[in-house]
């Protein structure tokens, strides 16, 4: 299980992680599905999913309100990191708030293998730190 500290996933695949957390393969992400990047900066700023919302896990206790203000009120969270170990903690803090969240398996390793588009701040092609 995960120690609930700041450390970065690593290479831990994201099943070793939260079973019993609720989870969704890329492949059955559509277009226009709300995507909550809980990676840090460093990683967001390498590449991340357009269109998604950014709050580090480090910060995601303090910008929490941010999450409720731009998620949809009866949609789904999709929680998104690295490789899923980070985003399993915060699906479950989530869900524990009674907000409909899904961790993202595999993350963001997974969506770049499977040809999803990553991109910079500035629209350019980005790359999964």
């Amino acid at each position: 299980m995960g120690t609930g500290g700041r450390a970065r996933s690593g290479s831990v695949g994201g099943m070793s992680f939260g079973a019993g957390v609720p989870t969704v393969q890329v492949g059955d992400l559509k277009d226009g599905d709300f995507l909550l990047d809980v990676r840090e900066d460093d990683e967001w700023k390498a590449g991340h999913a357009e269109g998604a919302l950014h709050i580090p896990i480090s910060e995601f206790v303090a910008r929490y309100g941010e999450l409720t203000e731009a998620a949809p009120q009866d949609g789904r969270v999709h929680v998104i990191c690295r490789s899923g170990g980070r985003s399993a903690q915060v699906t479950m803090y989530l869900a524990q708030q009674g907000i409909d969240a899904v961790n993202v398996d595999g993350g963001m390793q997974v969506w770049e293998a499977a040809g999803r588009p990553v991109v910079t701040d500035d629209g350019q092609p980005g790359h999964v730190l």
